[in-house]
Parts: C-alpha cells; structure tokens; sequence
C-alpha cells in the first residue's frame, strides 16, 4: 500500500471530534429539514386546483392537476406591468438607499470617540426597527389625517390649504421610501459597523503616523475592508427584488384605492387576489418570487465574480 492510498484511509476514518461536531450540528439540520425543506413539497400546490376537503395531504394528492393556470393571474392581470414596476423600481431605490444610508452613519458613529453618545445613537436609530407597521401606519395617519392630522393643522395655521394625502399619488413614492429607510436603517448600521468594529486599530495608527487624514483613512483602510460585507448584503438585497414588505406598502397607505398605481406591488396584489383568487394561485405567486429571487443571487453573484473574483459569495 503507498502512502497516498493510506493517507486517504487515515483522513476517512470517523474520529470522536467528528462525532462531538456532528451532534452540534443535529439540532439545526432538523430545523433545517422540517422548516426548509419538507415544506418544499408544497410547492405541487402551485400546479393544481387546491381544493381544501380533508386532511392536507389528502388535498394535494387529490386536488386536480391546473397546469400552468395558476401563473396567469400575475401575467395576464391588466396592472401586471403597474406592480412589476412597483415591485421592482421600489426595491432598486432600497437597495441604493439601503447600502448608501446605513454605511455613510456607520463610518460616522464609529468616529464618535464617547462611547456612551455612540451607544445613544446605535439604540435611537435601531428602535423603528422593532416597530410594527400596523403602529406606524397609525403614526402616520396622526401626521397626514385630513381632519386632524398635525401636517394639514400647520398647513391650515400657514394660511394654506389642507391636503388630502392619503387621495394624492404624487407623494407617496417619496412616503414610502423614508418610511422604508427610517425603518430599516438601524439594522444595516448595526450590521456594517459591527464590522469597522472588527477592524485591526493597528493600521489606523500606521495611518495617522504617515499623516494620514480622517477621509484617507476612510478611504483606504475602511471601506476596503467593509467591501465584503457590503457586496454580501448586495447580493442578498438583490435576492429579495421580487419582495416587497406586505406592511409597508398595506398598512401605511391604508389600503387607499387611490394610492393602486404607486403602492401596489407583487404582495399586495396576491394578498388581495386572495379574496376571490384560490391558494394554488398564491402559491405560484411566491413559487415565481422564490425562482426569480435565487436568479438574481445567482447573476448578482456572477457579475461581482467578473469584476472581482474574491468578493464572490460562490
């Protein structure tokens, strides 16, 4: 026997350690089978006319097959183009917003040499994260009532006259946006400066020996090295563009008939299809999201391949 070939018998026997770590691993590869990939099987749902009689299992092996007519509510509807524009041009905003934003207060907390004031801040621009839609839609509808709310009462005390903001399209695009930033921007600088948190202090005192600025600091030792971890929050973003957040663009409008062609969107549509639609037609909703959504990971990741090999996720 060579030595390779009793090399490779010696690195296939099963040790103790691999015993021990498999054990650590059991728990989360069971949630991963019953929460991951077990509820997988229902995408046959999809394909057929579900008809709900029995027991689940019962329903989907006896529910008649529908072919490809579950799909077509998305693609033949008369406002398709109205909620793909929606879905997608919202999502490319947040994206942007959601890099941009959350980095730029990232690099500037982690400036701040008071703890305590550092702290302060990471705990005030965390706390909407926490907040339910359904609570700001309510924060909302106190600032933009047309009775009562506090912007029409300003208005009305300028000698101006009230709008009705919840009947005007025009400014909802703009609502949305700073509600989805405002919500969403403590998680992401919590996220990116965990990550200047992380950083060696021994290259910014190199820095500041060779008299570097604070901005050249930022710029050639920072960002470098958040670069990896703002790709990877790209590419899951960009994963994602198919969704919207159902509260957001629900709740906070309030459902206003008024407001379909700017707060519509691929969710909010089904949500309402639901109502006269079947269950197999919202699954072939989220079965379209779920596709759509692993291509663009897949062709994000492609295209940052191409452009820089080791920032890749796969």
């Amino acid at each position: 026997m060579d030595a390779k070939t009793k090399g490779k018998r010696f690195r296939t026997r099963w040790r103790k350690q691999d015993t021990e770590l498999t054990i650590l691993a059991l728990p989360t590869t069971v949630w991963y089978i019953l929460f991951c990939f077990l509820p997988m099987f229902g995408i046959i749902i999809a394909f057929k006319n579900f008809k709900i009689s029995g027991g689940f299992l019962s329903n989907v092996f006896n529910s008649p097959w529908a072919g490809f007519k579950n799909f077509e509510f998305l693609f033949k509807s008369n406002d398709a183009w109205i909620i793909i524009r929606n879905t997608i041009g919202y999502n490319i905003v947040f994206i942007i917003l959601g890099i941009v934003i959350p980095v730029a207060l990232a690099l500037m907390i982690g400036m701040i040499h008071n703890r305590r004031a550092g702290k302060v801040y990471q705990t005030m621009m965390f706390l909407p994260y926490f907040l339910s839609w359904v609570v700001v839609s309510a924060v909302g509808w106190a600032f933009l009532s047309f009775d009562k709310g506090i912007v029409n009462q300003v208005l009305v005390d300028m000698g101006r006259d009230p709008i009705n903001w919840y009947m005007e399209p025009t400014y909802w695009p703009y609502f949305l946006i700073f509600m989805n930033v405002w919500k969403g921007l403590g998680y992401g600088m919590v996220v990116y400066l965990a990550t200047i948190t992380g950083i060696d202090k021994t290259y910014y005192e190199a820095a500041v020996i060779d008299g570097a600025s604070i901005w050249q600091q930022t710029r050639f030792i920072t960002l470098p090295l958040m670069k990896l971890v703002i790709i990877m929050m790209f590419i899951l973003a960009v994963g994602r563009i198919f969704y919207t957040d159902f509260g957001l663009f629900f709740q906070v409008p309030r459902d206003s008939n008024s407001l379909f062609n700017v707060t519509t969107t691929i969710d909010v549509l089904v949500y309402k299809q639901l109502k006269s639609a079947t269950v197999g037609m919202a699954s072939a909703a989220a079965f379209v999201q779920s596709v759509l959504g692993c291509l663009m990971i897949l062709i994000a990741n492609w295209v940052v391949r191409r452009i820089d090999p080791d920032s890749a996720m796969i």
